[in-house]
């Protein structure tokens, strides 16, 4: 298991994070996530939640600082992660972080960071109401509130169109019939997951890539699971959009390289005792994945499909 601590620590830099800006929210965001991959993976080599603390700790340390200029801020990384005040709990205020995200949620936002950073938050609340204070939930609604005005994200078209904001992008008029919209939440997990199989593979770059469509799926089944069905079925249509983004996107392997496979899964301890890349906002994204992907593959019954999806995976992980 890994260590309780980092809950909390995770969810103080969460309830901090909008000092800075939305995006400073990667950092306890992934924090609580690595707590959680400690919950969905109980079995696991004590070497390999030694691997996930380490990683923790570099997020903490600030080893991926890039997230908002902390000067301009006022408020270092680690300032963020700093105990809240003592107050009473009060779990009925858990409720107002899924109210406040159905502001936001029909549309993408930011790649789907409001589904993430929101339904990370709600589910260690829920489980642990202990940390559901004031000061802790209106944090994090502050931060979910700065997602009404974001933009969808950004794709990369190679050198002759650079890069474009989503709502610049003119999708093909019949991309529905290619890419059919979700029904309901398992029409979602289906197609999510097939496209991952198909297309983990190909060098696109934007809109988050796959960590980012994984953990926007995975985001929206937790609100499902936690009581906000009707707010999380509001933002199927915005995953949709995510993924029909994603397929616009040009293969870029021969002007960027190709992707680099990890060798070991990462629920063994070979891959944490390897070499991990720590570039391209890999520490947060790693982890955040990981916790995404096994919330996903719960929702996944064919078992060769389960083994598709996690060979599929590997490509996230080097």
């Amino acid at each position: 298991m890994i260590q309780f601590d980092y809950l909390y620590k995770g969810l103080c830099g969460l309830a901090h994070a909008y000092k800075a800006s939305s995006m400073a929210g990667h950092l306890g965001a992934a924090v609580v996530a690595g707590y959680f991959f400690g919950e969905e993976y109980q079995s696991l080599d004590d070497k390999v939640y030694k691997g996930v603390e380490g990683e923790l700790d570099r997020i903490m340390k600030g080893e991926e600082a890039f997230w908002y200029d902390a000067k301009k801020a006022g408020v270092s990384v680690s300032e963020l992660f700093q105990p809240l005040p003592k107050e009473k709990a009060d779990k009925k205020l858990i409720a107002t972080l899924p109210k406040a995200l159905a502001n936001n949620i029909e549309q993408l936002r930011q790649s789907g960071h409001n589904v993430i950073f929101t339904s990370i938050a709600v589910r260690a609340l829920h489980d642990h109401p202990k940390f559901a204070t004031p000061a802790m939930v209106i944090g994090i609604r502050k931060l979910v509130n700065q997602f009404n005005k974001a933009v969808m994200g950004r794709g990369y078209f190679g050198k002759a169109k650079g890069w474009i904001v989503g709502n610049k992008v003119e999708l093909p008029k019949h991309a529905d019939n290619a890419y059919p919209l979700y029904k309901d939440e398992a029409a979602m997990v289906t197609a999510t997951v097939d496209e991952l199989i198909r297309t983990a593979s190909i060098r696109r770059q934007g809109f988050g890539g796959w960590w980012h469509m994984i953990n926007h799926a995975a985001g929206l089944l937790e609100l499902s699971r936690l009581g906000y069905g009707d707010i999380a079925r509001k933002g199927l249509k915005a995953h949709h959009h995510h993924i029909c983004l994603w397929r616009s996107l040009p293969d870029m392997e021969k002007e960027l390289g190709a992707l680099i496979k990890s060798e070991h899964d990462p629920k063994t301890v070979d891959y944490w005792t390897g070499k991990l890349k720590r570039d391209e906002a890999r520490l947060t994204h790693r982890i955040k994945t990981l916790y995404g992907f096994a919330t996903l593959l719960e929702h996944v019954e064919d078992k060769g499909k389960r083994k598709a999806a996690e060979d599929a995976l590997l490509y996230l992980m080097a």
